[in-house]
């Protein structure tokens, strides 16, 4: 597909403009067709760029933002500014039809709040949902939602669940793919009056529905999506990041404890190098924001230039296979389904 343009927030991240610059950069050097349009402060981004070596600047275009929305800042602070930032600034070029697609690194609040307002959502969406992959022992699977909805209702997650499957479909090839509800229990009458009622709605409709999920299992890989509220996502997410870097830690520890130990960690170090890059979040590059009028790719806050290189991949790919249309279709076979779950 020629012709490709993706707007980058240069601002968002802990570590912008300099790691998102230089992402930018090492996504040029092996992919020379696609225009990325760098949306922030433009005497940092071009001091960055120099930095980088990089002067060709017909790859790249520069627009200059005033503002940029802080990691922790506070809603009504951002929202008041939000038309001058680099987000806003990002985003308004898909609404014109200037970029294909979006990336930031950013305030995910923000980007979230500020892409379902000025792109609005797909029809028969009500929310949009973060979607993102995480490894397992049978490969990888896909949950959603990882943190866009504290609350939800029913509908939410159904919607949730055929947004998910058509990602799976189209992105990672999966066909048919088995979709689990995360609860409490396996059982049907396990989990509060939220996973409860969805069990009954999803296991009603032409999908491959497996059940209920225990937060345990999610990343023994039995299911290829995992559809659950944000917060119970972003928990999920979190305890799992937490867990990995406290086991490192340990594990280092106890390798530096005396010879032998070093001596047999030697001979792991390659099998130990590979298990820890399938939990590296810059290996997946970000979650898409399932459901708004546009492909938005949010990244983790600390991402560096590997982490930003994989996120405008995974935004081209999206682009590319022309997943929004795909899921609007998907959503459009149930739209009489969503009519009866209006107040759901």
């Amino acid at each position: 597909m020629e012709g490709i343009k993706i707007a980058v927030d240069a601002m968002g991240g802990d570590h912008a403009p300099d790691a998102i610059v230089e992402g930018v950069v090492n996504y040029l050097k092996d992919d020379k067709d696609v225009c990325l349009v760098l949306v922030g402060k433009k005497r940092l981004i071009k001091k960055e760029l120099k930095k980088n070596n990089f002067n060709d600047l017909d790859e790249i275009r520069i627009i200059d933002a005033t503002e940029a929305v802080s990691m922790r800042e506070h809603f009504l602070s951002y929202w008041k500014k939000r038309e001058r930032t680099s987000i806003k600034m990002a985003l308004d070029l898909i609404k014109r039809n200037e970029a294909h697609a979006m990336v930031s690194a950013g305030n995910t609040g923000a980007v979230m709040a500020i892409a379902k307002n000025s792109l609005g959502t797909l029809k028969n969406i009500d929310r949009p949902a973060l979607a993102l992959m995480i490894p397992t022992l049978k490969g990888n699977s896909l949950i959603v939602d990882v943190g866009a909805n504290v609350d939800s209702k029913p509908r939410n997650l159904v919607q949730f669940a055929l947004m998910g499957k058509v990602y799976l479909e189209n992105i990672h090839g999966v066909n048919n793919p088995k979709i689990a509800l995360m609860s409490v229990g396996e059982e049907e009458a396990k989990g509060n009056e939220l996973t409860k009622t969805t069990y009954n709605i999803l296991k009603s409709l032409d999908i491959n529905f497996i059940g209920n999920i225990e937060g345990r299992d999610a990343y023994i890989g039995e299911a290829d999506l995992i559809v659950t509220d944000g917060f119970t996502g972003n928990v999920i997410l979190k305890v799992a990041e937490g867990v990995v870097n406290v086991t490192a830690s340990m594990l280092k520890r106890e390798v530096m404890s005396n010879l032998l130990s070093k001596i047999g960690f030697f001979f792991l170090k390659s099998s130990f190098k590979r298990l820890m890059k399938k939990f590296d979040y810059t290996e997946y590059g970000g979650a898409l924001l399932l459901g708004v009028n546009g492909i938005v790719i949010i990244g983790h806050g600390n991402s560096n230039a590997k982490a930003v290189k994989n996120a405008i991949a995974l935004s081209k790919k999206f682009i590319t296979e022309n997943v929004l249309d795909k899921i609007s279709n998907e959503i459009e076979k149930y739209q009489k389904t969503f009519k009866e779950l209006k107040h759901v």
